[in-house]
């Protein structure tokens, strides 16, 4: 008895270690084709406006865990679908199944699977994802207050802040700037509009400066409808005074932490409270469906008998179930952004095939076998 048990561990060792292998390549090579593909966009700060390589390629890895939440359950489910259809055609689940191996019994590693993946995503919502979403975003802002040069171009309206527009004509090879226009509109009764001939951008470390040549300042007063303009030879624009510091930027729900979405502040309006809410039970639900993609193709392929010939049609239930659950957890998702009762039904939706998948393969009576199901219809006839 001690060997058997010892034998049963081992080959739930040798399944545990083939799903995870291949949920790894699965997983990478996906995560690898998604990230190149959302890493072009942001190649236009490199190209047009001079960024280095090294803070693009920062930029880059900082949007990596918003693809593994939706990559890592879908690569459990092809590790194992491709591993227990190997291990049927091959013939090595029929030797397993003649040791006193339960469905149950052979689930035991694709459990552990589960289980890997269910902590790997849970430690990501919790932390690592939120953690990425606001360094990317106080990059992003800082960028966009501090490296203002860079992100200028030429013959076109760039929006540096909701109430800064700036526009350059053209750049001669000294680098100044050749046709300057700046729409100033922090203070809404005095907008402020500025135009120079020539200008150049100065980084002092702390801010940075605009040197505007030949040109005048206007600034329209709306409540007595007066226009006052100011010629000037020279004129410094700190672009400084015109940002509020990172560390008061108002940060998104995708930006928070799970504490901080579950309770947050108490005088948030209703508005955000429920988005709030909405985010942190996504972050939830996610670890919840990779124990559902596991369990899937079990459900589909272990009950009756097998055939070596192939598992042709139990494959393709296995991915149209698959396809059916993604499709409904999308749209429970949709739902939840506009009915915060949804919440409760996505719990549902995740957790309902890792329950169903669990009953068919703890029912002994429950068969599967097409093959055997086509011939007594044959006989019948």
């Amino acid at each position: 008895m001690e060997r058997l048990n010892q034998y049963i561990t081992g080959l739930n060792r040798y399944i545990l270690r083939q799903c995870l292998s291949v949920m790894f390549f699965v997983t990478g090579a996906l995560t690898a084709a998604v990230w190149l593909a959302q890493s072009l966009k942001l190649i236009d700060l490199i190209v047009n406006r001079g960024l280095s390589a090294e803070m693009f390629l920062y930029l880059a890895l900082l949007i990596l865990p918003r693809f593994l939440d939706i990559v890592l359950p879908i690569g459990a489910f092809i590790a194992v679908l491709f591993v227990f259809n190997r291990l049927i055609t091959e013939s090595e689940l029929v030797v397993m199944r003649a040791a006193g191996m339960s469905p149950l019994s052979l689930a035991k590693p694709v459990l552990e699977l589960a289980g890997i993946a269910f902590l790997f995503l849970m430690t990501l919502s919790v932390y690592f994802l939120p953690t990425s979403n606001r360094e990317f975003k106080d990059l992003q802002f800082e960028i966009r207050n501090r490296f203002v040069a860079s992100l200028l171009q030429e013959g076109a309206f760039t929006t540096i802040s909701d109430k800064l527009t700036i526009y350059i004509g053209s750049r001669n090879d000294r680098g100044e700037v050749i046709g300057l226009l700046i729409d100033d509109e922090r203070d809404p009764q005095r907008p402020v509009t500025m135009l120079a001939e020539r200008g150049a951008f100065a980084d002092t470390g702390d801010a940075t400066r605009i040197i505007m040549v030949n040109g005048n300042r206007q600034q329209y007063d709306r409540a007595t409808g007066k226009l006052s303009v100011l010629t000037f030879d020279r004129y410094v624009l700190d672009l400084g005074m015109l940002r509020d510091a990172p560390e008061v930027r108002y940060r998104e729900a995708q930006e928070r932490y799970l504490g901080e979405l579950l309770f947050p502040p108490e005088d948030i309006d209703p508005g955000t409270r429920e988005a709030f809410l909405v985010e942190a039970n996504e972050r939830l639900t996610v670890p919840l469906s990779a124990l559902s993609f596991a369990i899937i193709p079990l459900a589909c392929l272990l009950p009756g008998e097998f055939n070596r010939r192939g598992q042709l049609m139990r494959v393709l239930i296995a991915i149209g179930w698959a396809l059916s659950f993604e499709v409904i957890d999308l749209a429970v998702k949709n739902l939840e952004g506009r009915y915060a009762g949804a919440i409760a039904l996505s719990y549902m939706v995740n957790l309902l095939p890792f329950l169903v998948g669990i009953g068919i393969l703890s029912h002994r009576g429950i068969r599967f076998s097409f093959r055997r199901n086509a011939l007594a219809a044959s006989a019948t006839r």
